[in-house]
């Protein structure tokens, strides 16, 4: 698995590097990539891999493949394989075409990541990493405005919810003390802060398969170019949250009573709604993404159920949803390359000019309505028949409805397509088009053939979703084409009869009024507005060129976060000793008045010459605790630094401002004092918080055997922490340098005058 990542890696920088020379060919190159893991899968892997990381906060690069991670990878691979492919005719030469390939190999080895990580943070990292390849990707034409409005949308929603997931992600591993998938589903964690996580998780998952009300995302994300449509959106990425669903459903979907009405309820209704909205659309794509949103719906209310049957008949839907999907995406690809236009009302017979596309259309098509003997009609009626025996009659009722729609708009993208058949307010602009040829029909053909023949003979992919079904604990479930005249097909048969009057007679007064409803993507869009507003305010209050208010800004921000954990988490060391001796004693109180001093006095040069006895005083103390050395370097740090500050000092004013407003004077007393309190707290509770043995003793063990010198300190700055030394003494050059160049430049200069009185009496000796 590792071996396979790397391969991507590789693939993918190898097509930035040489992509310029291979032209559109590069994408061949990229096939490798996909390819690659089906190679991989083919040989038989080992199951588990692993490689210490981080493990000191529970990230190690643990890998898993079971049964329902080789259906995730033979769909990612196998689809991927045929997509670069497509894309190769799909795309003429372009400039940017290097970046394309990269992008999608990137996403492609990040997709794998996600369904064979077996490490939470690590399944993370993946997750993520599909939704910035997602974002590049929908965003390629980044000369459109829409392009890139829809690339901002998707990547805000799907990171937006994975930032959830994490949250989700990580209070679940707490509470079962693990960060490993397998272990956490092995042993559930129980607890008051399980029920939040799995609301956190579920949120993250709920918008990357874009389930209500997040659904809106990815039709917006069809002004990707149609090969990113036909892998991502349909039969890899937006399956991520279903996998993630599928994997946690049988270990906590029975321990919590609320799991199935929200995940099967969220489901359900995205199926329903989204599959309305898709039988009044007028772009292919757009029927297909709306389409692709509800099919969604439908595997989430499945694998949601967490229960065998419903799982298996999950496992199966995304095998079925990914093939019928993907060659109805790639024909829709085709249909805009050779028409020009992908819109409804201006397309006429295609069906007689490329009759190879327009077949493979229908093939899918009735397969995504479940008509027999496709592979999407075994897997429906194995759907509806676990809904029937495992859910009950209101959840199949509502998939049946679901079912009505998903008949009406199949038929609207094929007579829409291929044939003359009037909708809407249709002008056919475009009766013919140029047949494809053969290669780039190959993918969607080779597609349509697995869709018949794993339809015609179920048991050549039974042993793939048993054994998917089987690693999330659905044992004993097998496909199979017929299962006699009952109940479940009776009511396909309903839902294909009423998904044709649906179409046949539409109801435009309805979709009408629903059209008028308020969506989800106004309320995102009035979410950006407000929130960029209140970013505006916000902005011209703390970012209004004040440099105290920028100080004050800084400051508040590290008092407040660490405060209040201090403020839960304080304890004293058990033995405080306030001073060891009368010299420290006074040493620190002159410092504490020296602080004082520099917070009240009135001139500039009176604050830094207080401000420098903080720091002499400070050295004082290093040299009472036997530190001369350290004392040494405090003082020539603070010599330097008052040097530095007289030189600046010339050039301001003489005084601070005055401050007329008690209020802000203060918030500035207040946020000053906090942060005293907050830094000295801090300090104590470091010191009392400390559970390993200080390094100081190491130190003082090998500093004569392996140092070689009896000064501990000596040792310590010239071979333990050599490289810091040298830092340190660069940064001192450095400083001295710029001192240096300051003092120089201050010579050259004229005198500058200091108020408008010397300036009038230069001008007056101007004039004379």
């Amino acid at each position: 698995m590792i071996a396979v990542l790397a391969v991507h890696a590789v693939v993918a920088l190898a097509c930035a590097a040489l992509g310029r020379r291979l032209g559109r060919h590069v994408l061949l190159v990229g096939a490798l990539a996909p390819a690659s893991s089906l190679v991989w899968l083919a040989t038989g892997p080992s199951p588990t891999e692993k490689i210490s990381w981080l493990p000191a906060v529970g990230l190690d690069l643990e890998l898993r493949l079971d049964g329902f991670g080789t259906l995730m990878v033979a769909l990612v691979g196998g689809i991927g394989v045929l997509v670069f492919l497509y894309a190769w005719h799909y795309f003429g030469e372009r400039p940017r075409l290097v970046l394309f390939t990269s992008y999608l190999v990137g996403f492609a080895g990040a997709m794998f990541g996600v369904v064979v990580a077996d490490n939470l943070l690590v399944l993370y990292l993946f997750w993520e990493l599909t939704s910035i390849a997602s974002y590049l990707l929908i965003g390629f034409e980044d000369e459109e405005g829409v392009a890139r409005s829809a690339a901002l949308q998707a990547l805000l929603v799907t990171t937006l919810g994975g930032l959830a997931m994490l949250a989700g992600l990580v209070m679940l591993a707490q509470s079962a003390g693990t960060y490993s998938l397998s272990g956490l589903l092995g042993g559930p964690p129980t607890g008051p802060t399980v029920a939040p996580a799995l609301v956190l998780v579920l949120l993250g998952a709920f918008t990357k398969s874009a389930q209500f009300p997040f659904h809106f995302w990815l039709p917006g994300a069809m002004t990707a170019p149609t090969p990113v449509s036909a892998y991502l959106h349909s039969a890899t990425m937006v399956k991520a949250g279903i996998y993630l669903v599928a994997r946690l459903a049988p270990a906590f979907a029975g321990l919590h009573e609320w799991w199935r009405p929200l995940v099967c309820g969220v489901g359900v209704v995205t199926m329903i709604w989204s599959g309305w909205r898709a039988t009044f659309q007028t772009d292919l794509k757009l029927i297909l993404a709306q389409g692709t949103v509800s099919q969604l719906g439908f595997i989430m209310a499945l694998v949601g159920l967490g229960l065998p049957e419903a799982t298996f008949a999950g496992v199966a839907m995304i095998l079925a949803h990914a093939v019928f999907k993907a060659a109805l995406f790639m024909v829709a690809g085709i249909v805009d390359h050779e028409a020009g236009t992908r819109d409804i009302r201006r397309l006429g017979d295609l069906g007689r000019s490329m009759p190879v596309a327009a077949a493979v259309a229908v093939v899918a098509a009735a397969s995504m309505v479940g008509l027999p003997p496709l592979l999407g009609f075994v897997t429906k009626e194995t759907a509806l028949a676990s809904l029937l025996s495992e859910a009950g009659w209101p959840a199949t009722i509502a998939v049946a409805a679901g079912s009505i729609l998903t008949t009406a708009y199949a038929l609207r993208f094929l007579a829409g397509g291929f044939t003359r058949y009037a909708t809407d307010d249709r002008e056919i602009v475009v009766d013919e088009a140029h047949s494809p040829a053969a290669g780039f029909v190959a993918g969607p053909v080779l597609l349509a053939i697995v869709t018949i023949v794993a339809g015609v003979f179920p048991r050549l992919v039974d042993g793939l979703v048993a054994g998917a079904a089987g690693a999330l604990g659905s044992e004993g479930h097998h496909l199979a084409l017929w299962h006699g005249f009952n109940v479940p097909l009776l009511l396909s048969a309903a839902a294909i009869a009423g998904g044709w009057l649906l179409w046949r007679y539409p109801p435009r007064a309805v979709q009408e009024a629903a059209a008028r409803l308020p969506r989800a993507k106004m309320v995102y869009a009035s979410a950006i507005v407000a929130l960029n507003r209140i970013a505006d305010r916000v902005t011209s209050i703390v970012q209004n060129g004040s440099l105290p208010i920028y100080l004050g800004v800084i400051v508040a921000t590290a008092v407040i976060g660490p405060g209040v954990i201090l403020t839960r988490a304080f304890r004293l060391p058990e033995s405080l000793i306030i001073a060891e001796n009368s010299i420290q004693a006074v040493t620190a109180l002159l410092v504490c008045v020296a602080a004082i001093g520099t917070a009240n006095v009135k001139r500039r040069l009176g604050a830094v010459l207080f401000l420098s006895a903080v720091g002499y005083g400070v050295a004082v103390l290093f040299v009472i605790q036997g530190a001369p050395d350290l004392a040494l370097t405090q003082m020539l740090i603070e010599t330097l630094t008052l040097g530095l500050f007289v030189l600046v000092l010339h050039h301001l004013p003489t005084h601070f401002e005055n401050i007329g407003w008690r209020l802000r004077q203060a918030s500035r007393l207040i946020l000053s004092i906090l942060t005293g309190v907050t830094a000295g707290a801090f300090a104590l509770w470091a010191a009392a918080s400390r559970q390993a043995a200080p390094l100081s003793g190491e130190y003082l063990t090998r500093s004569q055997p392996e140092g070689g010198g009896a000064n501990v300190v000596n040792v310590i700055l010239t071979d333990f922490r050599a490289y810091d030394t040298l830092g340190e003494i660069t940064v001192l050059t450095v400083v001295a340098l710029g001192a240096a160049a300051l003092i120089l430049t201050g010579r050259g200069r004229s005198e500058v005058p200091h108020n408008d009185e010397e300036l009038v009496g230069q001008k007056g000796g101007d004039d004379r």
